[in-house]
């Protein structure tokens, strides 16, 4: 019987009962590190056994070596080994390599050891001796939250590469949060409730949930629970029956039933009457819904994604909402920030916008650098949607290629003069003349060119991509400007 494990393995015999990696999750690389020849050895083969690709090291300087030779997702590891203890193995494996699943091993003599090295960044630990089914449920436990941090990082990563999902776009902490939840959600069949102020793109991360599950093949349905007729809404969710009503010539399959398998989309789910709440209720419990003069009862498949731009949770406290419906949809809830909340990422979707114009029409622009200013400090009530209509107008209006400032809407240019208005400049300044004095062609692209580079901290990639030019010609005009690898183009 190997040391440390109560259930002996002789070779490979009996490893066809042996728990199974679960469908879906990769065969990882799985290093065992321990000083105990027959106990590692034991490991190696519980790990083939369950589908995973064993390698063994009996010491650390023996481990480090391992790594650098190969890429290893999972660590068995003994926290007491010769050549270094094992937290120091651990601390240098979480360094270099802070993605990889650790399960730590320790005596029960030791179980403190094991929780220093949860501080550490193990995931688990077992203490020796242990069973088979604990070292099988353990690793299988371990790759099936390795292979789901895996998966939500890709998806993040296909999040903040998507140039076309419009309120999605943005690098802001506050949208890394956003990708993060997104990224966890959209793999389960969970109801999420989306919040936000209208504009924020809450329809597009709807769209981008279900384009990112499962089902993404099946049919997305958005439904506008504000829009519908009150008289109409109970037969436009569940559907009806020839001759159910005046009018109705033949039968209908309602919007609840007409997802098969796919996503259903509540928007505005806090204008839905508190009647039809009921009965919305009463269908995703039972999952089933029932047509308008009909006597049987449909079956729904869809799962069921909301959004509001009210608040729900005041709305129940009012009597004016269920509480029984909030909790059934808000399993998940997904709060979108306000545009003024990311200012950081209002020169990306410009710069969005003004692609998609010239994709679409053919006509190029470019911001002037007191337009950036005035697009980065405004607070954009209506959020992504009013930038976004903004941006067209400001296009539509222009005499030119370069967008100024009196080409924005007129909200824009109020915000402008109260503010002037609130921050008077210096009597000397105000004395060099007006604001719209007259510059050559070669200043206004100049001053359009390094302060757009200084609005964007020095991204001089992102600049050439607002600008509407080619990176080269950005780097031949600031070496034209004396510039070229410094850092007074960035304003250090």
């Amino acid at each position: 019987m190997p040391s440390g494990i109560l259930v002996g393995v002789s070779g490979m015999e009996g490893t066809h009962l042996l728990e199974r990696l679960p469908e879906g999750v990769p065969a990882f690389r799985i290093l065992v590190v321990d000083d105990d020849a027959s106990l590692r050895k034991a490991c190696c083969e519980i790990a083939t056994g369950m589908g995973f690709v064993p390698l063994a090291a009996n010491s650390v300087p023996e481990a480090l070596t391992v790594l650098r030779q190969q890429p290893v997702e999972m660590l068995l590891l003994d926290l007491k080994l010769p050549g270094g203890g094992g937290l120091k193995l651990l601390s240098e494996v979480k360094t270099l390599y802070p993605e990889m699943g650790v399960v730590v091993m320790t005596a029960f003599a030791t179980v403190a050891s094991a929780v220093e090295a949860m501080r550490f960044g193990a995931g688990d630990y077992l203490t020796k001796p242990f069973a088979l089914e604990e070292l099988t449920s353990v690793l299988v436990r371990t790759s099936q939250r390795l292979h789901f941090d895996i998966e939500s990082r890709r998806l993040r990563e296909r999040l903040r590469a998507q140039t076309d999902m419009g309120g999605l776009i943005g690098r802001s902490p506050e949208m890394e949060k956003v990708y993060r939840i997104l990224s966890k959600v959209a793999n389960s069949t969970h109801p999420v409730l989306i919040l936000g102020e209208s504009g924020t793109g809450k329809e597009m991360v709807a769209r981008a949930i279900h384009n990112n599950g499962p089902n993404a093949a099946k049919p997305f349905v958005p439904v506008d629970c504000g829009s519908l007729v009150p008289t109409l809404i109970e037969s436009e969710l569940f559907g009806y029956v020839k001759g159910a009503f005046t009018g109705a010539n033949r039968s209908r399959g309602g919007l609840l039933s007409a997802a098969d398998g796919g996503t259903v989309f509540l928007d505005e789910i806090g204008e839905l009457p508190l009647d039809l709440q009921a009965k919305l209720l009463r269908a995703l419990q039972e999952k089933e819904v029932r047509p308008v003069g009909a006597t049987h009862a449909v079956p729904i498949t869809a799962r069921v994604l909301a959004a509001t731009n009210r608040d729900l949770s005041a709305m129940v406290e009012q009597g004016t909402f269920r509480k029984d419906l909030y909790f059934r949809l808000s399993v998940v809830n997904l709060k979108l920030p306000p545009l003024r909340e990311r200012r950081e990422d209002i020169a990306i979707l410009a710069a969005h916008f003004l692609e998609r114009l010239h994709r679409e029409t053919g006509a190029s622009h470019v911001f002037s650098e007191d337009a950036i200013l005035l697009m980065t400090e405004y607070d954009w009530p209506g959020n992504v949607r009013e930038l976004e209509n903004a941006i067209e107008r400001a296009s539509s209006l222009s005499s030119g290629p370069v967008l100024h400032m009196a080409d924005l809407p007129t909200q824009l240019q109020d915000f402008r003069m109260h503010r002037r208005e609130a921050n008077p400049p210096p009597a000397a300044e105000a004395e060099d003349g007006p604001d719209d004095s007259i510059v050559s062609i070669a200043d206004m692209e100049k001053q359009a060119i390094l302060g757009t580079i200084r609005q964007l901290n020095g991204d001089k990639l992102m600049a050439a991509k607002l600008l509407g030019i080619g990176k080269t010609t950005l780097y031949r005009k600031l070496k034209e400007y004396g510039l070229a690898g410094t850092g007074e183009a960035a304003g250090d």
